[in-house]
């Protein structure tokens, strides 16, 4: 069995630890606890280990966030993995932070990346796994802020909500995602 998780961000230094960076940095744990190096590939840095018979690759597309699909449509085609097996990982506002959410299928609630890879896959009917980033800021704030570093707090709390995220990513691998649900989502 071969998996693809996406983890959704943008390249570049000014957007390393962003809160819309949160798919690329949940990434970057898992690959670390896994050994697992992430190299520069075709439209992603791609990395990928084996766990519990599992084939995980893990892909943080370089067509930054408003294009993730094109990475994500371009993986599964070439990896030869079912679109039920993939699991994109995506910051949410509409969460409170930390938050965590699994779902197999939903609208793109106005997140850009999303949108794009509901039209590239042709429809909602993908996993993801929704982290929650908060949505502490003023009206017509929401640009900055979802571009904005985390808070010194914040960032000190997130190591234990990727180790959280990761064993939702490898449950959904082994367990799938209905028990997966049913063991994880706040």
């Amino acid at each position: 069995m071969k998996y693809l998780i996406a983890g959704l961000g943008n390249i570049g230094p000014e957007y390393e630890l962003t809160r819309h960076n949160a798919g690329f940095l949940i990434l970057d744990q898992l690959a670390d606890t896994q050994q697992a190096a992430f190299k520069i590939d075709r439209l992603a840095e791609k990395a990928e280990f084996r766990f519990k018979g599992r084939t995980v690759h893990l892909i943080k597309p370089s067509t930054y966030m408003n294009l993730s699909g094109k990475a994500i449509a371009y993986w599964l085609n070439e990896l030869k993995i079912e679109k039920q097996n993939l699991l994109v990982v995506v910051d949410e506002i509409a969460l409170p932070f930390g938050s965590l959410r699994l779902r197999t299928k939903g609208s793109s609630a106005g997140h850009n990346g999303l949108k794009n890879i509901e039209l590239l896959l042709g429809g909602q009917e993908y996993s993801r796994l929704r982290v929650g980033i908060g949505n502490t800021f003023n009206q017509g704030k929401q640009v900055d802020y979802v571009l904005g570093k985390f808070s010194k707090e914040e960032f000190e709390k997130f190591p234990e909500i990727a180790k959280k995220a990761n064993e939702m990513i490898l449950s959904f691998c082994t367990a799938g995602p209905a028990i997966t649900m049913s063991q994880f989502n706040d």
